[in-house]
């Protein structure tokens, strides 16, 4: 009876010993998971996107990017095409880039794979509209995305000497140049002198804004490819492709009009 009252004292024991080691255990595991919780935590509420890699058990690497390359003009518009989609969804890849090497690769010259003709209007920023970066989009800005000969010579200079692939004449949304030119009232100082440039549009479109604006950018965009030998050469050897687009202020969609 002792003998058995003493078996079971240290049955008792041994079960009273693995449960506070099972306890433990458990403790430590808590106790490591709540400290890397407060880890993650403190990285993430610093933004430190390396620890936040490091925790995660991974390599941080910055994306790096490549200006010019062998694109053909349809694939470098479909890389602007790209961005767009990626700006529109909110999901922008262009600020994960290194800009310190970027603004490194830059200094000497620059060979971007793009130009985009676009109006002056500070709700187009055209390098976020297709989600790029230094060195990316040669861009050209005049109210109402007008081919001037100022603007056909800047142009003519992105494709012959930085070898651009192709050439984006973009109007816009809501477009101050557009309107103004339909209502034809007179303007101080030289802001007239657009509405010759955009008169045709009217002419063909009639008073809607949309359509005008829609019909100025393949009306620019035919200009450039008429009225510059440059422009009109590397198009005939398919070395630069000349498109329109519409871009609407509200959704941040980008529409080929051609």
């Amino acid at each position: 009876m002792a003998n058995l009252f003493e078996s079971r004292k240290d049955s008792s024991g041994d079960d009273l010993r693995q449960a506070c080691s099972a306890e433990n255990k458990i403790e430590a595991q808590t106790s490591n998971q709540d400290s890397s919780r407060r880890r993650f935590l403190q990285l993430a509420a610093t933004g430190t996107a390396a620890g936040l890699a490091a925790v995660a058990g991974m390599e941080f690497t910055p994306a790096t990017a490549l200006a010019q390359s062998n694109l053909s003009p349809d694939a470098a518009l479909q890389q602007l095409l790209d961005g767009n989609r990626r700006f529109t969804a909110d999901r922008p890849t262009s600020f994960e880039q290194d800009l310190a090497i970027l603004k490194q690769n830059t200094m000497e010259k620059q060979e971007p794979f793009a130009a985009v003709l676009s109006c002056a209007d500070s709700r187009v920023p055209v390098e976020l509209v297709f989600d790029q970066s230094i060195g990316h989009i040669f861009v050209n800005r005049l109210a109402g995305n007008v081919a001037t000969s100022e603007i056909i010579a800047s142009l003519e200079y992105g494709a012959i000497v930085l070898g651009t692939k192709v050439i984006v004449v973009m109007g816009h949304g809501n477009c101050g140049a557009i309107k103004a030119t339909i209502q034809a009232k007179e303007v101080p100082g030289q802001i007239s002198a657009l509405y010759p440039h955009i008169q045709p549009a009217v002419d063909q479109a009639g008073s809607d804004p949309e359509a005008a604006t829609k019909a100025n950018a393949k009306i620019q965009a035919g200009l450039l490819r008429k009225s510059s030998t440059v422009i009109a050469g590397l198009i005939k050897e398919s070395k630069l492709k000349v498109v329109a687009a519409y871009y609407d202020v509200a959704s941040g969609g980008v529409t080929l009009l051609e």
